[in-house]
């Protein structure tokens, strides 16, 4: 199915907006990695999991059938939430809009880089961004819209109401 990109970009930038955390701890790592890791038990997903303040790591699980690979895309889409403090879904979006294949435009290496969806910033409320969730092993869209359900469901908000396909762009 394709999406269109604009909306994406629009609809990824109001989720960064509103999905804000007022504390971020140890415990709440947990219970967003151990959420995620109950529906990918129960949907039998193949996928790994990363919770953690930057260079420190919180929370991670490798779900059955997930690959080895998992955790380095992990460690690269972190990369690049770290460097533009966006997700890497929105980055990617952005860049795909300009036509773009690579982070290598903006001088970053593709190996320690990536522009796929499914990790994104947590961000603090009166603090800024202090970690991130990540998730991969699906489509892209599908990793960052899983991390954006757990987010939602923490902070009370109805998932629905922030996901991709429901978020109303000017």
């Amino acid at each position: 199915m394709s999406h269109d990109i604009d909306r994406d970009i629009a609809a990824v930038k109001q989720q960064e907006a509103l999905l804000h955390l007022p504390e971020f701890n140890e415990e709440i790592a947990w219970q967003l990695g151990s959420y995620i890791r109950a529906i990918a038990g129960k949907e039998k997903l193949p996928i790994a999991i990363a919770v953690a303040r930057f260079n420190q790591p919180l929370f991670y699980a490798a779900m059955p059938n997930s690959s080895p690979d998992n955790r380095n895309w992990i460690r690269r889409k972190v990369a690049t939430v770290a460097h533009y403090f966006s997700s890497s879904y929105a980055i990617g979006l952005k860049l795909k809009k300009k036509g773009e294949k690579s982070l290598a435009c903006y001088g970053l290496d593709d190996s320690q880089y990536a522009f796929h969806g499914g990790a994104f910033p947590i961000f603090v409320k009166n603090a800024g961004i202090v970690g991130y969730i990540a998730v991969s092993g699906l489509d892209q869209r599908d990793d960052h819209a899983l991390v954006v359900m757990t987010l939602a469901q923490h902070l009370g908000i109805d998932p629905k109401t922030v996901s991709l396909d429901t978020l109303i762009t000017a």
